[in-house]
């Protein structure tokens, strides 16, 4: 009996943590949506996703994921702070990404071999509200966007940098030279 007493407690804490986590992202997505000026207000907008969450609780959710309240409502200390996430982001983008291929709200983003997953987890981290969510494979990673508009901006801003990329290897790269062709003579 002792066993199932430990198991189901052990449940309990897993089921606790997971619902914790799910709301801190859900609070960092609605700060991150719109702006929230209040515990009350935030309280609602997690209410209106099925979150039911006290003011003692969202006060120690805000603590421990570093938001802070400035005079436009609720915002992440990071994103004050230069934006780190959006860095990365794009660090990640000009280091992996090699082609982007829009299909309605979805977006296509190729790599080489091994390079998608850092790509998709710089993505999930940004605070780019076209992004739903990311799913990465080996080479390839799936960017939800939340309508076809958003995909369509995102896309954008991708290829645009995927461009600057491109060209700035081109520059560094220098002048080719032209070679004729021999034929295999000397």
């Amino acid at each position: 009996m002792c066993g199932e007493t430990a198991a189901a407690e052990a449940l309990r804490r897993f089921f606790v943590l997971m619902n914790k986590k799910f709301r801190q992202g859900q609070i960092q997505k609605i700060i991150r949506s719109r702006n929230i000026h209040t515990q009350e207000e935030l309280a609602e907008a997690l209410q209106a996703s099925g979150i039911h969450a006290t003011q003692v609780t969202l006060s120690r959710d805000i603590r421990e994921l570093g938001i802070v309240k400035t005079p436009e409502g609720y915002r992440e200390r990071q994103a004050l702070e230069g934006a780190p996430a959006a860095d990365e982001a794009w660090r990640a983008v000009e280091e992996f990404l090699r082609d982007v291929r829009l299909a309605n709200n979805l977006l296509v983003l190729k790599t080489d071999p091994g390079n998608a997953n850092p790509l998709a987890v710089a993505l999930d981290r940004a605070p780019w509200p076209e992004i739903v969510g990311t799913i990465a494979g080996d080479d390839t990673v799936l960017v939800i966007s939340g309508d076809n508009q958003s995909a369509r901006k995102l896309q954008e801003r991708l290829t645009a940098a995927l461009a600057a990329t491109s060209a700035a290897a081109a520059a560094r790269a220098g002048p080719r030279k032209e070679r004729k062709a021999t034929g295999g003579k000397p």
